[in-house]
């Protein structure tokens, strides 16, 4: 049978045989966390944290750290790209009032997330197809509305955006989210709506200090959310030539384990595409920046046969 882990979404195939029959909990051998066992199902199942089948729908992953100048947008936008070309269907919102996200990919969207968020528009009316298999909900200075929407509500204004975006469900593989730096009731909304934290890190010391201030900002978020975790730390700005930039990786290594992905090394190519309009990959194919990104989604989907 196949159980899934509910935390990294590895797949094991396990001998049922081999399983206790009084066995209550698991361990995933990739992540190393734990959750509720029940193999009542005896087909390939996906477990939650009591144990009960989850349904079906994205991956809800956004891309955060207060620090701003880490490569917050060039990271959503090259992983979201990097998902459809995978073959996964991928949202990726964009809910940083620069908007930089739609200049990125070549588009210019005459809306977007606020529309939605405030009713104006429906999802179909207020994303845009950017590639294929790709969509967008753009950001920008419009966004400023919706932080003053969530600033009056007395109750429940966390779940704004949770609420708006149910719409979403079932509708792709992943959602991909694009948050700006610094903490306000947006970055607070986004935490309640993912499951899941990539946080890019520039390889110096005060992009450290930043996510440890995130880190313990992410703590207040799960008193009350616990499902929501850090799962990914994407090292940025590698470079060998410089000493104390490779020491902070291999500290974050120590420190992190599992946790940090393959460095996203310094890449011209990188800071060079958006003039275009393009993607990485469409700019240059052959770079590093490419082939490091393309990596990050093989950590992500956890296949590491993709795009071999």
């Amino acid at each position: 049978m196949i159980i899934t882990c509910p935390h990294c979404h590895k797949q094991h195939n396990i001998d049922e045989k081999n399983i206790p029959a009084n066995a209550t909990k698991a361990k995933c051998k990739f992540c190393g966390e734990q959750f509720s066992l029940n193999i009542s199902d005896k087909t390939s199942i996906v477990l939650g944290q009591q144990g009960e089948k989850k349904a079906v729908g994205p991956r809800r992953i956004s891309v955060s750290l207060s620090k701003g100048g880490v490569g917050k947008t060039t990271t959503s936008v090259n992983l979201a790209t990097g998902l459809s070309l995978a073959g996964y269907k991928v949202l990726l919102i964009d809910t940083d009032t620069q908007g930089q996200a739609s200049y990125m990919l070549g588009v210019d969207p005459s809306a977007g997330l606020t529309e939605l968020v405030m009713g104006e528009l429906a999802l179909d009316e207020a994303m845009v197809q950017a590639r294929e298999r790709l969509w967008i909900l753009s950001g920008g200075k419009s966004l400023a509305g919706v932080k003053r929407l969530i600033g009056r509500k007395d109750f429940g204004g966390e779940l704004t955006l949770s609420e708006t975006l149910s719409v979403v469900d079932n509708q792709f593989d992943y959602v991909i989210v694009d948050t700006s730096p610094g903490w306000d009731p947006l970055t607070v909304n986004i935490l309640f709506y993912v499951s899941e934290i990539l946080t890019p890190v520039s390889l110096e010391v005060m992009s450290i200090q930043g996510m440890v201030e995130f880190l313990k900002s992410i703590a207040s978020i799960q008193k009350y959310r616990p499902e929501v975790s850090l799962k990914y730390i994407l090292p940025t700005f590698l470079d060998k030539r410089i000493k104390k930039s490779v020491e902070i990786y291999e500290k974050l290594k120590t420190l992190y384990g599992n946790n940090v992905c393959e460095p996203i090394r310094y890449n011209v190519r990188l800071s060079e595409a958006p003039a275009y309009g393009q993607t990485v990959y469409e700019f240059a194919p052959g770079s590093h920046g490419a082939n490091d990104y393309r990596e990050l989604v093989r950590k992500v989907t956890n296949n590491y046969n993709l795009f071999k």
